[in-house]
């Protein structure tokens, strides 16, 4: 039976981690930011979100060094747990992966539109009052069938790809910093919360793991490591991914508060790209934040494209769904059906267009949350030694709590009937698909 091929080196990990996690949300989704908790609200929401998240972090290096799977979460809680939870704590966070997919399937053509108006023309139906237009669709599925394709040939090319895009990112955001630090002043950020500080911190910190969903990513293809990567590296390219993702999402918000009023933002599509028109009175920044967005795009696309194929690879190797999604391309070395599955998952959600970008955040959120929790708490069970535990328990405890926070009710911001019944009809699928493990590991 052929096996992954073993490529990858700490940056390509790093890049994956960090592409995952940070796409185009903060071009695409800012006034939603803004208009829920305010500029120093988000900001500390996401600040606190990523010290909050070292301890669960720290929990997954130490995992992926004893246990370098693919099925990531799902074979964690199969040393402790009963086979069918191992198999629905994987399947929430194939969730928490693959539901981005669609999103920035949906994402690319709402950020074509904003350069080129045309676009919104050809309008084929509504999704819940939002129309889906002919070209953007179109778009949406150019870009799918491009990462399929760039994925199914190997995950060097995948990786060359993601390294590419995630440097592009990160330079042209140090260039957008710049010019916020230049042309805002501090003014513009009052008032800094948009209700109590207390409730506009929670509001953000509810969409964390959302938007910090990535960092995990990393044990995913923790067995296509080339042969001569140090285990240690795992741990390092997840805390690293963790620190630069918190960071970035802090500053993005800080950039944008400064350097305009940011109540004129709420409701604004891509607020980001609008304060800095608004500020140098030219196009140019406009540009260069939606190039940085597209690039952002095709990074956290890609990446959670190769996290929710792997997963889906390992469980049809175990054989808890059909075990064709389990194949190896035997000349590209690849998980080809488990690509092909996540590409046609991916075009079936991009036909529900605008309508799927919200509601998506908070699905997504306690699916992630859920998968963190869960590692944590198997984590704790297995380790003896009194020092780990300690932190395995912060783990613990900040999963669970962000968990809480969206299905509770006596929470702001928890979930919708809307938001249960798609959480429902993901479960049903799995449950549909699941069958009979080959072996008790999952």
């Amino acid at each position: 039976m052929n096996t992954l091929a073993r490529k990858l080196r700490l940056a390509d990990y790093f890049a994956l981690a960090f592409g995952t996690m940070v796409g185009a949300g903060w071009l695409v989704l800012m006034d939603d930011w803004l208009g829920r908790s305010g500029p120093l609200g988000a900001i500390l929401g996401f600040a606190l979100g990523g010290v909050l998240l070292l301890p669960v972090g720290y929990v997954y290096g130490q995992w992926v060094q004893r246990l370098p799977d693919a099925a990531g979460e799902a074979a964690y809680t199969a040393q402790v747990f009963p086979p069918v939870v191992s198999y629905f704590t994987g399947w929430m966070m194939l969730l928490a992966y693959f539901i981005v997919c669609p999103w920035e399937a949906v994402a690319v053509g709402k950020l074509a539109a904003y350069i080129f108006p045309s676009l919104d023309s050809f309008e084929l139906y509504r999704v819940a009052g939002q129309p889906v237009f002919l070209p953007r669709l179109a778009l949406g599925v150019a870009l799918t069938g491009f990462l399929a394709v760039l994925n199914y040939r190997g995950i060097r090319w995948s990786a060359s790809f993601q390294n590419w895009t995630t440097g592009i990112v990160l330079l042209l955001f140090v260039l957008l910093l710049g010019i916020s630090a230049d042309r805002g002043t501090p003014a513009n950020f009052h008032p800094a919360f948009r209700t109590t500080p207390f409730v506009s911190i929670l509001l953000t910190l509810q969409i964390v793991p959302y938007f910090m969903t990535g960092f995990e990513s990393v044990p995913k293809v923790a067995e296509e490591a080339h042969q001569g990567f140090c285990s240690t590296g795992f741990f390092r390219a997840i805390m690293m991914a963790l620190l630069v993702g918190a960071g970035f999402y802090v500053l993005a918000v800080a950039a944008v508060a400064y350097v305009a009023p940011w109540q004129g933002l709420i409701g604004k599509r891509f607020a980001t790209a609008i304060a800095f028109e608004q500020a140098l009175g030219a196009q140019w920044p406009v540009r260069l934040i939606l190039i940085m967005a597209l690039f952002g795009l095709f990074q956290c696309f890609n990446g959670n494209f190769v996290a929710s194929s792997r997963l889906l690879f390992a469980y049809g190797r175990r054989g808890t769904i059909p075990p064709p999604f389990g194949e190896v391309h035997e000349k590209f070395l690849t998980p080809s059906v488990a690509i092909l599955g996540i590409t046609a998952g991916t075009l079936a959600g991009l036909l529900l267009g605008d309508a799927l970008l919200v509601p998506v955040t908070e699905v997504g959120s306690m699916a992630s949350a859920m998968g963190w929790f869960a590692a944590c708490l198997s984590f704790w069970i297995v380790e003896k030694r009194a020092s780990m535990r300690i932190m395995t328990g912060l783990g613990i405890a900040v999963s669970l709590l962000l968990f809480l926070m969206k299905v509770l009710p006596a929470f702001p911001g928890h979930f919708s009937l809307a938001e249960w019944i798609a959480l429902g009809i993901w479960l049903a699928l799995g449950a549909i698909l699941h069958r009979r493990p080959r072996s008790a590991s999952l």
